[in-house]
């Protein structure tokens, strides 16, 4: 017997929308402001684990056919890749610098290495909890 899950599809589309758009929101706040790599990553997960319950497997993976055991790898390689990086300019472990980019439409736009670091964590974030999911899921 199929389910009729018209209005959790639709509803989802929407929310889903709204949670990644909260993620990135919440990922860019946490330089000033509660926030920050860990919680965007876990917002971000969670629209991805809704369209994982809202549609089958097999439909998701078509839209993303991403494997997150990967950007999970991609995420530790990122934020230690930050981390060990200050190494090699002869500063203490873990220390960040920034700079100041002229970005053409933007303008002059504050960057700092923080930023990579806080983006590793939240696809390492992502990628373990969506992988959590889906083992689970596979488990029957």
């Amino acid at each position: 017997m199929k389910i009729n899950d018209v209005i959790l599809r639709t509803v989802t589309k929407t929310v889903v929308f709204i949670i990644l758009t909260l993620g990135i929101y919440l990922f860019f706040a946490g330089h000033h402001a509660p926030g920050g790599g860990f919680i965007g990553g876990l917002v971000l997960a969670s629209g991805i684990v809704l369209l994982y319950l809202a549609y089958d497997i097999e439909t998701v993976h078509k839209g993303m056919p991403f494997d997150f055991k990967k950007v999970a790898a991609l995420g530790v390689l990122l934020a230690t890749g930050t981390a060990i990086g200050s190494l090699f300019f002869d500063v203490p472990f873990l220390t960040q610098t920034h700079s100041y980019i002229n970005v053409p439409i933007f303008g002059k736009m504050g960057f700092s290495t923080v930023t990579i670091f806080e983006a590793g964590v939240a696809l390492t974030v992502v990628g373990v909890v969506v992988t959590i999911i889906l083992s689970i899921s596979e488990d029957e």
